[in-house]
């Protein structure tokens, strides 16, 4: 142990990283439920097409086809919709199940 000051800097710095990591990964967890309530559902894949009010399909990676309607808190504009619907972009859905198995989309990323 011939440099004890840059042994210590390094232990404090890689202990800062792995702080900063471990805290990063619980708000990604739980974030969604934060912002949305506990009965929030995520559903991720590409916007394939996009309907009056909004409304949009999304398909999944598996080939599920999802269709949304958009709920009144809605979070997203038309035009990050339609950049993700032009670019095959993957999309994150948060969406609650609503009467009659209607899916109502909360928020997009």
């Amino acid at each position: 142990m011939a440099f004890p000051r840059i042994t210590a800097a390094i232990f404090v710095l890689g202990l800062i990283g792995t702080l900063s990591l471990g805290c990063i990964g619980m708000i990604a967890i739980i974030g969604p439920t934060l912002a949305h309530g506990n009965n929030v559902e995520h559903a991720e894949g590409k916007i394939i097409s996009i309907g009056p009010g909004m409304d949009f399909v999304l398909e999944t990676e598996t080939g599920q086809v999802l269709h949304f309607q958009c709920e009144n808190q809605w979070r997203a504009s038309l035009g990050h919709m339609l950049r993700h619907l032009l670019e095959h972009a993957q999309t994150d859905v948060y969406y609650i199940e609503g009467p009659h198995n209607i899916l109502l989309a909360l928020d997009i990323d």
